[in-house]
């Protein structure tokens, strides 16, 4: 499986009237169904349900963008969104013991029906905002003809909710010149770019030169001065390795965010509060095991029951990381750290069930109310392993731009051990691909697939 992620979030394209109910989708989807579910089951919607509405809604807004590359793939995204928020109305309602106001088949109901209206509408949705392009859609043109633009192209397609008619290249450079030969669409040449906006009413213009090209863009524009065609600047990037890139501006001045942390303002807030709220929760509900665990661990073998080692943190600062001890041995990995492989002599029978269970890594909810660590976000490696491969694979110490998780995008993608170059370079695309695309909804995602995984791994066992 490559490390890209399918179902990403609206952000800006809120901005059209498309975007925004788009954007309401699955909220409003997953609500009405509430509804529908209380009435047919002799229910009355009022207090209960309206607070299990409000946090529907906090849960799955906005919708993700559904970039449909065909129904199997939809009907995958629905079900891992819906799984997702499930587990986590389950852990909170049952917690807090929300759903004993709710009739058990109401709550049946409702779960077993959302998947499908969501499926139904989202099929719907699309081919009601193509037919509506199709006729009244901002038509579009692109300027240049690169990777950069075709990409452009591609995702104006994909995105539905945008509106957009895309109508075709303008170029300088010949057919023979171009990739794709006589096949590509080149309307024309870049003089006749204003001509041809003024003749066919285009809304928009994507420019997509590279940066080389800078008298030819302000000829450009000079010659577009007397339309009123909406004209974006597309700089190509692609030499960047970019980080939830994104416009800013300091006092005024617009600057391009190229590499920046995903958690900040509200966002951040929220990833900080389900942090909080759900290690706390977590640490409660387990007291039980993680006691017997220190336990067996004291009994089994001598040596302490926590395992202590220092790794990276947010910013590349060194933290302390808590586990279970799991080894006859510690070591601090600061210099050296040696990978457990199978059938390892150093751990002890104890450890062999709690690493298979992943039992040894619950200290480390400790770490997450101390602000050290998130539930989701990339491990933490040892100092030692992050001092190695920082030299040999780039772009490594990016993903320390964000608080290091308990898990992880690249763990429940299959990438959990093994310290071979080819296996960390891995790791770390998928590490670098969970910033790019970060969103609540992905957290919850993570957190349900490696719920999963604990499961299946634990049966095995």
């Amino acid at each position: 499986m490559d490390a890209t992620i399918r179902s990403l979030p609206i952000g800006s394209t809120t901005r059209t009237l498309s975007g925004v109910i788009a954007a309401l989708l699955d909220p409003v989807l997953i609500i009405a169904v509430l509804v529908v579910s209380t009435r047919l089951h002799g229910g009355v919607y009022d207090g209960p349900e309206l607070l299990l509405s409000l946090l529907v809604f906090a849960i799955t807004f906005p919708s993700p963008v559904r970039r449909f590359t065909g129904l199997r793939q939809l009907v995958t995204d629905v079900f891992y969104t819906w799984s997702s928020a499930c587990f986590v109305l389950l852990f909170f309602g049952y917690a807090g013991r929300f759903f004993v106001n709710f009739e058990p088949g109401t709550l049946a109901a409702w779960a077993l029906a959302v998947p499908p209206v969501l499926v139904f509408g989202h099929v719907a949705f699309d081919r009601a905002v193509r037919s509506m392009t199709a006729e009244r859609g901002r038509r579009a043109i692109v300027v240049g003809v690169n990777p950069l633009a075709r990409s452009l192209v591609s995702r104006m397609d994909r995105a539905s909710h945008l509106g957009l008619r895309f109508e075709g290249f303008f170029d300088d450079r010949g057919p023979a010149r171009l990739e794709g030969g006589a096949q590509t669409p080149v309307v024309g040449r870049l003089e006749e770019l204003p001509a041809y906006v003024l003749a066919h009413g285009i809304e928009v213009i994507y420019i997509t030169l590279p940066m080389s090209s800078h008298p030819r863009i302000l000829a450009l524009l000079h010659g577009l001065r007397d339309t009123t065609v909406s004209i974006y600047f597309a700089p190509d990037l692609t030499m960047f390795d970019l980080i939830q890139a994104r416009v800013d501006d300091v006092d005024g001045l617009p600057v391009l965010a190229v590499c920046e942390t995903p958690f900040q303002g509200v966002q951040g807030a929220f990833k900080r509060l389900l942090d909080v709220a759900v290690a706390a929760l977590a640490l409660l509900a387990l007291s039980p095991v993680l006691l017997l665990t220190a336990l067996l661990i004291r009994i089994e073998s001598p040596g302490p029951v926590i395992f202590r080692q220092r790794r990276y943190g947010l910013d590349g600062r060194d933290i302390v990381v808590w586990k279970f001890r799991s080894m006859r041995v510690t070591e601090d990995g600061a210099k050296v750290y040696t990978q457990v492989v199978r059938g390892d002599a150093r751990v002890t029978r104890v450890g062999r069930v709690i690493r298979a269970t992943s039992i040894d890594e619950l200290p480390q909810l400790v770490n997450v109310l101390q602000g050290r660590m998130s539930l989701v976000g990339p491990r933490p490696h040892a100092v030692a392993v992050n001092e190695h491969y920082r030299k040999l694979i780039s772009g490594y110490m990016i993903r320390h731009k964000v608080r290091p998780g308990i898990t992880g995008w690249a763990q429940v993608n299959g990438y959990r051990g093994g310290d071979d170059i080819e296996q960390m370079r891995k790791r770390i695309e998928f590490d670098l691909a969970y910033l790019r695309n970060w969103s609540l909804r992905l957290d919850l995602l993570i957190l349900f697939r490696t719920a999963l995984t604990v499961l299946r791994d634990a049966k095995a066992f």
